[in-house]
């Protein structure tokens, strides 16, 4: 097995539930318009800080604060807009994984949770069985562009191949989240690939 990266302590981070999930290297454009979502984002402006990004497990993006799914990822303000008063056009980029120890909430129902950092396998090359879903992802990546799977590519990466599929495929956003989930690239992998075989992209193995 590949080192992995050494984790992190806990920390305490504000959580973003929504209806999408988030993937490490993923860019996600966000409408804001709450007000405990607006005074987020103006705080992690002033700081430079990042909020966590969670599938919502029960409830809803509006409202009552929802639960969220264990495992979010960071997310960092890569854009920020205020197209009308009150209303912000963000963009986030997803950076590392965590999973949620323990969820309380503020006065003015923002979520807050302490995280625990989950490892990421070093970067290991994408196995030779594996090859051919890679020119595949390379022509979805230059139909995109740049603003949906921002730069730079690592196309010899397993993990990040993993993740733009993961980020990409049509499924419903619980199985993304299982294939977030995930800590072993290849058997991420290994599911796309099933994946794009039963959809008739691939041709079976062997």
């Amino acid at each position: 097995m590949p080192e992995t990266l050494p984790p992190q302590a806990p920390s305490e981070l504000p959580l973003f539930p929504l209806n999408t999930v988030l993937f490490p290297g993923a860019r996600l454009p966000l409408k804001v318009f709450e007000a405990r979502y607006v005074d987020l984002v103006s705080q992690c402006l002033r700081e430079q800080s990042g909020f966590g990004v969670c599938l919502i497990a029960e409830g809803r993006e509006v409202g009552a604060p929802a639960q969220p799914e264990t495992v979010g990822v960071l997310a960092r303000i890569a854009d920020c807009d205020m197209t009308q008063p009150g209303i912000l056009q963000i963009s986030v980029t997803g950076e590392q994984r965590f999973r949620v120890a323990h969820v309380a909430h503020d006065a003015n129902g923002l979520v807050r949770a302490v995280v625990e950092w989950l490892p990421e396998p070093a970067a290991q090359p994408v196995p030779p069985g594996f090859a051919d879903i890679v020119p595949l992802l390379g022509a979805v990546v230059a139909d995109a562009g740049i603003e949906t799977i921002p730069e730079p590519h690592h196309f010899d990466d397993a993990a990040w191949v993993g993740y733009r599929y993961a980020q990409i495929l049509p499924i419903p956003a619980k199985a993304k989240q299982k294939l977030l989930e995930l800590d072993d690239p290849i058997l991420r992998l290994s599911i796309v690939r099933e994946f794009l075989v039963q959809r008739g992209l691939l041709t079976p193995a062997g």
